[in-house]
């Protein structure tokens, strides 16, 4: 397929810059009225595409059915369309706090550095992404804090942007990280810092932008489709008897890189750090010899679990690296259901649901989503596909 063949006009005001909130008002003793927001990301909104049927669902249905015009469905709405026995991937990578300012020695330039991944343990090296990188060379210094005791030394340029920073920092490991990541901040997309009020995220972002059962640290962005789960709707599905699996695939910037080529065969992704084990094998599975449902929660888990199925449509452990590039047409050998959130147009990740869902259905959703105010990106909302 083309690139072009995934353009669709979004409106700017559709693309979510905060999770899904709603906001109460509340009168103090003295009669003084104040608003509060709560976050509630399992109250989005959730759209159903049935693939063999052709039909899309975005109403509530009543006792007969009949879509209720104006009440949506909401993502918690979700396990009313599984039941006991059917499993849910998650990836539970953890978002750590990627993102930090300092300044360049002599100079005092501002410095963003994007922390991407620890290279090596004892000589403190850190593979980054630094802007503007024009201004940072080989053998600069960077301080990152005012007492001068956290410093970073540019010792290569890997990429345009990339360069391999060594923190000359001498205390035990788990300290120093310690140390870095209270410099850090929430890694949020630039679409998001670069079109908010506030030129940094906030502590609160660092609790929003990560899933509930994350646990293996090593993501620089959220599997974003899983920050929709609540310890309430996981409860609920415990209680119906619906399986979890837990795989991990530290997510990366690359599925924010923008595509340079029309033909998307030529179109290279970048690699990113995968695991899956043997617990989660079996669970997933049993699940497909028994003939239940599988959903991949996000396009990471379909990533990696298309990584490592077999030929036999069985998943398969591993561990390793993964650069997989999925969009349509393509033959999926594990997942028969899929949720993903809205993405934005020329996006891999529209791409992948449009390989999943049917390229002129997933399509006819997206026009649906624009047309109904639905928001777009990782705080937005979500499509729920099923083989149905």
């Amino acid at each position: 397929m083309k690139l072009s063949q995934f353009k669709f006009k979004l409106p700017a005001e559709q693309v979510a810059l905060y999770p899904h909130y709603f906001e109460r008002e509340y009168t103090d003793k003295d009669g003084k009225k104040e608003t509060f927001r709560i976050t509630r990301q399992d109250e989005s909104r959730l759209m159903v595409l049935h693939k063999k049927s052709g039909t899309i669902d975005l109403f509530q249905k009543d006792e007969n059915g009949n879509p209720i015009e104006g009440k949506y469905i909401e993502f918690r709405n979700i396990v009313e369309y599984f039941d006991e026995g059917d499993t849910f991937i998650f990836n539970d990578t953890k978002v750590f706090p990627a993102r930090l300012y300092g300044t360049k020695e002599k100079t005092d330039a501002k410095i963003e550095v994007f922390l991407l991944r620890e290279l090596n343990q004892e000589m403190r090296l850190w593979d980054v992404l630094v802007e503007p990188a024009r201004k940072i060379r080989i053998g600069n210094k960077l301080f990152f804090d005012e007492s001068g005791s956290m410093v970073a030394e540019v010792i290569d340029n890997t990429t345009s942007r990339g360069r391999t920073l060594r923190f000359l920092y001498d205390c035990p490991h788990e300290e120093f990280k310690k140390e870095l990541y209270a410099l850090g901040e929430a890694p949020l997309p630039r679409y998001i810092i670069d079109n908010r009020e506030e030129t940094h995220a906030t502590k609160e972002d660092l609790e929003n932008f990560q899933c509930i059962f994350a646990k293996n640290e090593g993501a620089v962005t959220a599997p974003a489709t899983g920050l929709h789960f609540s310890r309430e709707l996981l409860k609920r599905m415990e209680i119906k008897g619906i399986n979890n699996a837990f795989i991990t695939l530290h997510c990366g910037l690359g599925s924010f890189n923008d595509i340079e080529v029309e033909d998307l065969t030529k179109h290279k992704m970048d690699s990113e750090q995968m695991v899956i084990n043997a617990e989660a094998c079996k669970i997933v599975n049993d699940t497909k010899r028994n003939g239940k449902k599988v959903c991949a929660v996000g396009t990471s888990v379909v990533k990696a679990t298309e990584t490592a199925v077999g030929t036999d449509g069985m998943l398969k452990e591993f561990d390793g690296w993964t650069n997989k590039f999925i969009f349509p047409p393509y033959d999926f050998g594990l997942s028969n259901t899929m949720v993903t959130n809205f993405y934005h147009p020329y996006s891999t990740l529209l791409m992948e649901t449009a390989a999943f869902g049917g390229y002129e259905l997933v399509m006819e959703a997206y026009d649906l989503a624009v047309k109904h105010g639905y928001m777009f990106g990782c705080f937005g909302d979500s499509l729920l596909i099923l083989n149905d």
